[in-house]
């Protein structure tokens, strides 16, 4: 049986201890891992291990040893209480091992649980375990975690008091990151959060979460962005002394005034815009850098656009001119535009 969606969400949640087999397989490791653990610790519960009703099992071990898995399904615990044998790192090539195990399989033996990469339609190792009423097959793709999956990972962090907006900046960063970065970020929050009643804001979601540029860079970029030329030279120096690159310097302007063009030229609005940025931007940075696409206009944003190529053209070229003065100029001029 193969399970999908919700139903698949679900199970990993509140699985069934009946059954004889679960094969969660899937590209990202990190995903499957995840998962993994989920459902592991739902059937063992949490001193599961501690108490060795757990036995790991490489699949690289079943070459030495067939029989090892009917052995493991088959053993006595020392302590009551259901037992999970798990599988990692299978493959189609430990399919007839698999298929074997599951036929001898009785109620009261451990549940199996199979770890394995991307697979076919046609696997071998799909082929043993999803036409089985008493198994369950999950596959995991790199689609976008869904709302209820969201809600389910802050629900277990213990954030349960969350701002309607902190809730669309959580989403956005949900779908942005890596599951394992998302959930080491949640964790972040839960600990900041830890003792404080009060509802948690985007704000506070912005502060922890993980940074796509440098904070000095930042602040030169919105230093050009709302017209302060005479801040311009003290950050240059030191972020020059750091040893950054015009180069990179000049990619980074480039990325953040294209993301206010794209904001002010959106169709459905400024917010909409915003609202649709990859990688999300969050709270006070996201209300920062509305301000300044509105304060800009679409036209000038495409002239300061044209600027930034022309200047990194011209870092990238055979010319003798200092590449950190032609930066400098680059925002300086940026700075002293006006709509």
């Amino acid at each position: 049986m193969i399970l999908k969606g919700a139903e698949a969400a679900h199970y990993f949640a509140r699985p069934d201890a009946g059954k004889a087999a679960l094969l969660i397989f899937g590209a990202d490791t990190m995903r499957v891992a995840l998962r993994r653990q989920e459902v592991v610790a739902a059937l063992i519960g949490p001193e599961g291990e501690a108490e060795m009703r757990l036995t790991r099992l490489p699949a690289a071990d079943l070459r030495r040893d067939p029989a090892a898995l009917i052995d493991a399904l088959r053993a006595s615990g020392f302590f009551p209480g259901p037992r999970v044998v798990l599988l990692e790192e299978a493959g189609d090539a430990h399919a007839p091992q698999v298929a074997t195990a599951l036929s001898d399989w009785r109620p009261g033996d451990a549940v199996l649980v199979i770890t394995a990469g991307g697979l076919t339609a046609k696997s071998a190792l799909r082929k043993a375990v999803e036409p089985r009423p008493d198994s369950i097959a999950i596959g995991l793709y790199d689609d976008p975690p869904s709302r209820e999956e969201i809600e389910e990972t802050l629900r277990r962090a213990g954030l349960t008091a969350l701002d309607p907006a902190a809730m669309t900046d959580l989403t956005a960063l949900a779908r942005a990151l890596d599951p394992g970065d998302f959930r080491q970020t949640v964790e972040k929050i839960a600990l900041y959060k830890h003792g404080d009643p009060t509802p948690l804001t985007s704000a506070e979601v912005a502060a922890m979460a993980p940074a796509t540029v440098e904070a000095e860079v930042d602040d030169l970029i919105h230093a050009a962005a709302e017209h302060r030329a005479g801040d311009l030279a003290p950050l240059l120096r030191r972020l020059e002394g750091q040893g950054l690159q015009p180069v990179g310097l000049c990619i980074a302007a480039l990325r953040h005034f294209r993301a206010l063009h794209a904001a002010a030229s959106h169709p459905g609005g400024m917010s909409e815009g915003m609202a649709r940025m990859r990688p999300p931007i969050f709270g006070p940075r996201r209300d920062r850098m509305q301000r300044q696409a509105s304060g800009w206009g679409a036209p000038k944003l495409e002239q300061a656009l044209a600027l930034l190529v022309e200047t990194d053209l011209t870092l990238r070229s055979s010319s003798r001119a200092p590449a950190m003065a032609v930066m400098e100029r680059a925002l300086i001029r940026l700075a002293m535009m006006r709509r």
